[in-house]
């Protein structure tokens, strides 16, 4: 193959700006589009024929899944898929040996991934897409993670999800408090939301995510707002626009 043509899927405008720096260093690479939502990757892999997809797990309006669902795998192109958590990489992508990025990933982790994504595309087609059926009977086991993987270089900490009392937003980093251990997983507050389970997990702030567990009192201040208590003493106030969600939690 004398060129790969790549398609980058992925829905912070910083990464796909950093993924698509990383191809231009290659070289024997194509960038033949940008996108940031399922509908978007879809229509793009239809128009343009990418040789291989970066594609991010979680999007705007869906997962990665989603898109490889749409497509088919039958017809879908080989894809690397990029992940700031890894439960579905490390039980489904490699058991059944498709690629994944890591966020962050170094230069050394993507060169090797697009050598991978060449070797590849020089095999089977047929043995491409029972792979990416096995991935996607995997995905579609569990709704909302159980437990969260934060990576340190070539520590992996499995953090259970019950195990996090609240959440606080750090730039592009979440903090996770869990008592006697904090975590920092690389991933937006509003991300990592999106795929906790809404029954266990509460936004009450553009900075704050909470464990409903352990919620032990909800206090009303001034201005309309809440502060709410959380067991061990720890008290988070709340966002203003938030008033509603807290106020539905008290009658519930």
């Amino acid at each position: 193959m004398d060129k790969l043509c790549v398609l980058i899927v992925d829905d912070e405008p910083l990464i796909r700006g950093g993924i698509r720096q990383h191809l231009a260093e290659m070289g024997g690479v194509e960038v033949v589009g940008e996108c940031g939502s399922v509908t978007e990757a879809c229509h793009a892999i239809r128009s343009e024929r990418p040789d291989l997809v970066l594609l991010d797990v979680r999007l705007t309006d869906g997962t990665g899944f989603d898109v490889v669902r749409r497509i088919g795998p039958q017809k879908m192109p080989l894809c690397v898929f990029i992940t700031a958590y890894d439960e579905y990489a490390i039980e489904a992508f490699e058991v059944n040996a498709v690629d994944y990025l890591l966020k962050p990933f170094d230069d050394e982790r993507f060169r090797k991934s697009i050598d991978r994504a060449r070797e590849r595309l020089a095999g089977p087609v047929e043995d491409l897409r029972q792979r990416l059926e096995a991935v996607l009977e995997h995905s579609a086991g569990e709704k909302f993670p159980q437990r969260l993987v934060i990576r340190n270089k070539e520590r992996f900490d499995l953090v259970s999800a019950d195990t996090i009392r609240w959440i606080e937003s750090a730039n592009n980093y979440v903090q996770l408090h869990c008592g006697a251990k904090d975590y920092l997983l690389g991933e937006s507050l509003s991300s990592l939301e999106r795929r906790l389970d809404p029954e266990k997990f509460l936004r009450v702030h553009r900075c704050f995510i909470v464990s409903l567990a352990y919620v032990s009192a909800v206090h009303s201040i001034a201005g309309g707002a809440y502060e709410i208590e959380l067991r061990g003493g720890t008290r988070i106030k709340s966002g203003r626009q938030y008033r509603d969600v807290l106020q539905k939690l008290i009658r519930a």
